[in-house]
């Protein structure tokens, strides 16, 4: 057997070794633990937890985020395109759409030649 047709033949083997070795269960799995209660001295309020309401603006969904009845974010999520969210920053009714909510990494937009 030519050394190429051997190595090939063990590495397909080995392969198969892992893919099978993977797909075995631990057999000492346990369910999680419940969450347990905030600790005790610490104010659980329900009005600082964002108020989620999920409307319908023609075919565009609407999800409003609100603390304290105030409206303070919105995700639009059109039919066709991606989502995009627009934001509150100061509350003053201003209202600056973010394209990308997760992340504020902006390259940086510096002069290199200019004619």
């Amino acid at each position: 057997m030519p050394p190429l047709t051997r190595i090939s033949t063990l590495l397909a083997l080995t392969a198969l070794a892992f893919s099978v070795h993977a797909q075995q269960k631990p057999a000492n799995l346990q369910p999680l633990p419940d969450v347990p209660p905030p600790p005790p001295g610490v104010a659980v309020d329900a009005d600082l937890e964002p108020q989620v309401t999920i409307t319908r603006r023609g075919e565009d969904k609407v999800e409003e985020y609100r603390v304290n009845g105030r409206l303070y974010m919105m995700k639009v999520i059109p039919t066709v395109g991606a989502p995009y969210y627009l934001v509150d920053e100061e509350g003053k009714g201003e209202w600056a759409r973010r394209d990308n909510f997760g992340s504020n990494v902006q390259p940086p937009r510096w002069v290199i030649f200019s004619w």
